[in-house]
């Protein structure tokens, strides 16, 4: 790669079904997806050249720009070898992969019924979301003042661009506290999420405490390790959790395609040791992804 900024690299982006020069992959500026939001994206990770749930990944895509209202001119068998091989065109064996469907330029407005809908996905080299350093440790939170919206106020289901714009303010602050990262709330106050991961508490009676994903996205990773853990014999709880609970809670983790399994240190003011069922389940989640176990070296 030529530079660290993204829209000055060597390499290739699947754009509109061809194969395009990174650095020529543009849109206009009148684009309504600027403008009003109007796209989905995913996040996909490779693993020893091999996609980790694609399928899922491309349904959700899918699934997410039809919630907007509009549907992607290439079929999931299309969508998902298009993802392939962008990753063999910049010879990604282990990275990142961002497919992102959006309405384009030929109307300006809040309508844009007949606004071509466009397709990209690029892959670059992508190391873990957080340091070693602070994966050994658990990362710091800060409580977001923003919420999650309710299920009536936005497409919370969507993995929709415009949904993250309270993410990066909640990160960003967070940032500025001397934080990794943000734990949101949802709007009834109940615990929800952190900016781009789910998060899962150990609680007392030794059972995995999650909260149930009625107003945000119920996570690829997630489920997947809700899978781990019940094969591991721990069991899955899915239900409100209210803020105050957390300080109950023995161990604390995040779960994502970009965060995998990371442990939690602190939550404001709250302390956390990860444990052995953190790093039972990120020993899980590294075998069945195909990486080499880590978390040993991290608890050492």
């Amino acid at each position: 790669m030529a530079s660290t900024s993204f829209d000055d690299r060597d390499g290739l982006i699947w754009y509109d079904g061809k194969m395009v020069s990174w650095r020529d992959a543009k849109v206009h500026v009148l684009t309504h997806a600027l403008h009003y939001a109007s796209s989905v994206f995913e996040g996909e990770r490779s693993y020893g050249g091999k996609i980790f749930k694609l399928d899922e990944h491309t349904d959700r895509l899918i699934t997410s720009a039809k919630i907007l209202g509009f549907d992607i001119p290439y079929s999931a068998q299309e969508i998902n070898q298009a993802c392939r091989d962008i990753c063999a065109a910049n010879q990604i064996v282990d990275g990142y992969v961002r497919p992102i469907a959006w309405r384009g330029s030929e109307m300006m407005g809040v309508s844009a019924q007949k606004n071509t809908i466009h397709l990209a996905i690029a892959a670059w080299p992508w190391p873990s979301y957080f340091s070693p350093e602070a994966r050994a440790k658990g990362i710091r939170l800060k409580m977001s003042p923003w919420r999650r919206p309710a299920p009536d106020t936005a497409p919370v289901h969507a993995k929709a661009a415009g949904l993250y714009m309270i993410c990066t303010l909640s990160k960003h602050q967070a940032e500025q506290d001397g934080f990794h990262d943000a734990l949101m709330l949802d709007y009834r106050g109940q615990v929800a999420e952190a900016t781009g991961a789910n998060v899962f508490f150990l609680m007392p009676d030794g059972k995995l405490h999650t909260p149930t994903p009625d107003c945000f996205l119920d996570g690829i990773t997630r489920r997947t390790v809700i899978a781990l853990a019940k094969d591991a014999g721990i069991e899955v709880v899915e239900r409100a959790i209210l803020p105050g609970e957390m300080a109950d809670a023995r161990e604390v983790f995040l779960t994502g395609t970009a965060a995998e399994v990371t442990p939690v240190g602190v939550i404001d003011d709250l302390t956390f040791t990860p444990g052995e069922v953190t790093f039972k389940l990120i020993d899980a989640y590294e075998k069945a992804v195909g990486k080499a176990p880590t978390s040993a070296e991290a608890a050492a």
